[in-house]
């Protein structure tokens, strides 16, 4: 793509925006007015508690060991901060950290 050609794409896409946002009755200064009215999403040390306790025994014996490692990680990160890649980072974290146990079944999830 030229760069000639990107200043209209972009523009293009812009007035497609204004078009929307002007079909829904939205002003480009509400969005972000919004933003700022919202209160900030918790840290994952305090909505997992809230999630644990929100679930069933079972739900939570089967992930509490994850939601465990998330607190220990990113424990005083807001929920809405980790980026895909840095999830995907923990992931591998945790099957390279994997503790064989004697009853493990030794499936693909638990490989690195």
């Amino acid at each position: 793509m030229s760069l000639k050609i990107l200043p209209i794409i972009i523009g293009g896409e812009l007035e497609a925006a204004r078009l929307l946002l002007s079909r829904m009755g939205i002003l480009p200064a509400d969005l972000v007015a919004v933003a700022s009215d919202r209160p900030p999403a918790p840290t994952f040390a305090e909505y997992v508690p809230v999630v644990a306790a929100a679930v069933s025994a079972g739900t939570r014996r089967a992930y509490g060991s994850y939601w465990k490692r998330v607190v220990e990680q990113w424990g005083q990160r807001r929920i809405d901060e980790p980026t895909p890649s840095e999830i995907e980072r923990l992931a591998e974290y945790v099957k390279t950290h994997v503790v064989a146990r004697r009853n493990a079944r030794g499936g693909p999830a638990t490989r690195p």
